[in-house]
């Protein structure tokens, strides 16, 4: 196994437990309550994390066979999660956190699987410009970084 894809694997792991964490701490208003900037309830944007580490992880991969992403675009990251945030606007926290816990479990191992070439593998993301981004970097700034990210913002909006 890649020493590598292991500290990549328990960083996710790291982030979707400290989300995991507070969110289990919260009340009924504080889970209602619509993060600041973002509009979505906090509970909406668990879930939304939650859900998305099938997709990061999918793409990532990708990258590590050397295929480009292409056609992903932030217009159609933020229809798809406009589209998630009504399909689960009364998402319970008992199931959120459970969905937080399977899906970054199951992206951790997967993860795991990779090995040091996969994750050194680049090609072009659209996302980004067209960079030439390797599968680490993904893994970091998409499932590693979004529980950290969106933790950061409901904190922020229960702090005030």
């Amino acid at each position: 196994m890649s020493q590598r894809a292991e500290s990549l694997a328990e960083r996710i792991l790291m982030g979707a437990k400290a989300l995991a964490d507070y969110a289990d701490g919260l009340d009924d208003e504080q889970w209602s309550r619509p993060v600041a900037g973002d509009g979505r309830p906090v509970g909406v944007v668990v879930h939304h994390v939650a859900s998305a580490y099938p997709i990061e992880v999918d793409l990532a991969e990708k990258l590590g066979t050397g295929e480009a992403i292409e056609g992903v675009g932030w217009s159609a990251i933020h229809e798809m999660n406009a589209v998630h945030a009504s399909e689960h606007a009364s998402a319970s926290k008992a199931s959120a956190l459970e969905l937080l816990r399977n899906n970054s479990e199951e992206a951790a191992a997967r993860v795991r699987g990779m090995t040091d070439e996969q994750l050194d593998s680049a090609a072009t993301v659209s996302l980004n410009g067209g960079a030439p981004l390797t599968a680490q970097f993904f893994i970091e700034d998409h499932a590693l970084r979004h529980s950290f990210h969106h933790l950061s913002k409901i904190r922020a909006t229960l702090a005030d």
